[in-house]
């Protein structure tokens, strides 16, 4: 015989309970976050393969390609947002580039507290002999997965990117 409810008299739907969303024990092994970091390590590890041939760190990497890819000059604040890196790695990293030869740095005309930084032929064609060989070690990295998972990869990371950006607390 199935249960009604008291009030209606109509059949009860019972209830599986929920799997649990939220575990109540942490497995290191199947924690996202641990799992994530894990897989940046070791894309890291993997490209930078190619930009350590040259003498660049991983900071200085990520300057010289933004400022590579967009050809133009930014102000090191715009670096930062583009880059999610913190201002002082930013401001060494640009000073690296600019011992070495491969970015100039001045004063922003709009506001002269600011530098503008950007790329000289020399920078250029280190990001332009770089590319490349980053673009084959993503090749490699993705090897093993269709276009479509691929495509599915990044638009999951910029989900969980977005979701991790507006659960900070400011």
């Amino acid at each position: 015989m199935q249960e009604r409810c008291s009030a209606c008299r109509a059949p009860r739907i019972l209830r599986r309970p929920l799997p649990r969303l939220r575990p109540t024990r942490l497995t290191l092994h199947d924690f996202l976050p641990y799992r994530l970091s894990l897989a940046a390590n070791a894309v890291s590890a993997l490209l930078a393969e190619a930009y350590e041939g040259v003498g660049l760190r991983p900071q200085e990497w990520r300057v010289l390609a933004i400022l590579g890819e967009g050809g133009e000059a930014l102000t090191q604040q715009e670096v930062v947002g583009r880059t999610k890196m913190d201002k002082v790695s930013v401001s060494r990293a640009a000073q690296a580039l600019e011992a070495r030869g491969w970015l100039r740095r001045s004063p922003d005309r709009e506001d002269g507290r600011s530098l503008r930084i950007r790329l000289t032929a020399a920078g250029k064609r280190g990001y332009e002999s770089l590319v490349p060989l980053v673009l084959e070690r993503e090749e490699r990295l993705v090897a093993g997965l269709s276009p479509r998972e691929i495509s599915e990869l990044r638009g999951l990371l910029a989900r969980l990117e977005a979701a991790a950006e507006g659960s900070r607390s400011r």
